[in-house]
């Protein structure tokens, strides 16, 4: 005999909480390792550095003058940093490629409200010398806590359709591996390792919330298209090593790569004697296809359906917020003002960012 109508909503709401309480209790995981050296985030404004950086990237520049200069992003498990080497030539430029680990030295300053560092020394560093745990930015414990999660808000969904194309996603390990380590992004919002699980899961739980309240919406429709939505990002970006895009990243980009991820998922759910509801694999891409909104941010089609709505507007929140909170906490000057940032299109208070949140 089934449960009744009451017990289930009751169960299901058990099984959210259950969920919450783990996704905080992830979120306030601590790394308690210290070490001597000069990490990105500790740095000051006219601070003399002499520490071993990864180098993210870096490109040979002239300034006004026609004067050549070297742009590093330096990188650390903290975070990144820009740099520049004056009186920089081609030779100096092909002696630090892109993944390969250097000793700076030099003072930071502040730029427009963004800290940096002038190098005044650079010297290479074999990668055998370092220790690679200073340099990886993954968190290994939230991504932990941000995959439990997920796999228990997935528990809470019903419809047979949406369940099963779920389930196979979390199911396949090639899809998983990279879920779990990939960002949402290159330099726009949650562009970290890690970001783009983190991302799915705050959606999926703004979804949650959003269904109660607009209870006319296709909750299941909803909260899965916060898993697919960005899912071929995975497809899209290559992460591993340096990052960038793939070749059929820059091509198609990942709406039309993930409409085709879930046509494949559904194929292969068939194969095995798992019938999809065609109407609910089509109203799910299209909320893939039309999540960006609009015509001119990337989308081939606008949102038409409810679920389509809301979602896009749940998903620019998240992102927005995210990029604010980011450009807010990295910014080092005395200013109770951010720069203006041309994402958002405008400066932002620094007080307005909740230090006890962090």
């Amino acid at each position: 005999m089934g449960l009744s109508k009451g017990p289930k909503k009751l169960l299901k709401r058990q099984q959210l909480m259950a969920c919450n309480v783990e996704h905080r209790n992830g979120n306030e995981t601590m790394n308690t390792n210290s070490s001597a050296r000069q990490y990105i985030a500790e740095l000051l404004p006219q601070t003399q550095v002499d520490a071993v950086f990864k180098i993210a990237d870096r490109q040979l520049r002239s300034n006004r003058q026609g004067n050549p200069y070297l742009l590093l992003q330096l990188q650390d498990r903290s975070g990144m940093i820009s740099a520049m080497r004056w009186n920089a030539d081609d030779r100096l430029c092909e002696r630090f490629p892109k993944g390969t680990f250097a000793r700076i030295q030099g003072m930071t300053q502040l730029h427009n409200g963004n800290l940096q560092i002038i190098v005044n020394q650079m010297h290479n560093v074999d990668s055998d010398l370092v220790a690679l745990e200073e340099f990886d930015a993954l968190d290994r414990n939230q991504v932990t806590a941000h995959w439990d999660t997920l796999n228990c808000l997935v528990d809470t969904l019903n419809d047979p359709s949406v369940v099963a194309i779920c389930k196979e996603i979390l199911a396949d390990e090639s899809i998983s591996k990279r879920l779990q380590i990939a960002p949402a992004g290159t330099k726009t919002h949650h562009a970290y390792p890690g970001g783009l699980l983190e991302h799915i899961v705050s959606l999926m739980q703004l979804c949650e919330f959003a269904s109660r309240h607009y209870r006319q919406v296709d909750r299941d429709l909803l909260m899965a298209a916060a898993l697919v939505h960005d899912l071929a990002k995975i497809e899209e970006l290559s992460f591993e090593n340096e990052l960038n895009y793939t070749d059929s990243g820059q091509l198609l980009g990942h709406l039309v790569q993930g409409v085709v991820m879930l046509d494949s998922l559904a194929n292969r759910l068939k194969a095995k004697g798992v019938a999809i509801d065609p109407q609910k694999l089509l109203r799910l891409q299209h909320i893939v296809v039309s999540h960006h909104g609009s015509l001119d941010h990337g989308s081939p089609k606008v949102p038409m359906t409810l679920e389509a709505l809301v979602f896009h507007y749940l998903d620019e929140l998240d992102a927005k917020l995210n990029t604010a909170q980011e450009l807010i906490a990295q910014d080092r000057s005395t200013d109770g003002w951010t720069p203006f940032h041309p994402t958002l299109a405008r400066r932002l208070f620094k007080a307005s960012l909740n230090p006890k949140a962090e």
